[in-house]
């Protein structure tokens, strides 16, 4: 449940932030986005990550390379199969949560590329 609650909060946070959520945990086989948001026209595709300690490493550090593909992979299918063409303005990032998902740091990381 804790990873509902990261998405939960990283929901309203980019909803404070102006963003419309058009999607919640948009799936595809072998991809996942976790928040699909609108601020004007670009679209926005957001990977959740939460961490309650750095033992294993902070919530940033936990994003892989094989993470990073598989979302792009379900942001082009999302465009493909919502909107009909794959050419719109769009960026990916990371919400990062670090300490319990109520209350901890929340970073917003945009993505490159």
């Amino acid at each position: 449940m804790k990873g509902a609650d990261a998405e939960t909060r990283a929901a309203a946070h980019l909803a404070s932030l102006g963003r419309e959520i058009l999607a919640r945990n948009y799936r595809i086989p072998g991809g996942e986005i976790d928040l699909v948001t609108r601020e004007g026209e670009i679209l926005f595709f957001t990977e959740v990550r939460q961490r309650r300690s750095t033992r294993f490493g902070t919530a940033a550090e936990s994003v892989t390379p094989r993470k990073l593909a598989l979302m792009r992979r379900a942001a082009l299918a999302y465009l493909s199969r919502e909107h009909g063409r794959e050419d719109l303005p769009c960026r990916l990032e990371v919400l990062t949560i670090d300490g319990p998902a109520d209350r901890g740091t929340l970073t917003l990381l945009p993505l490159d590329g």
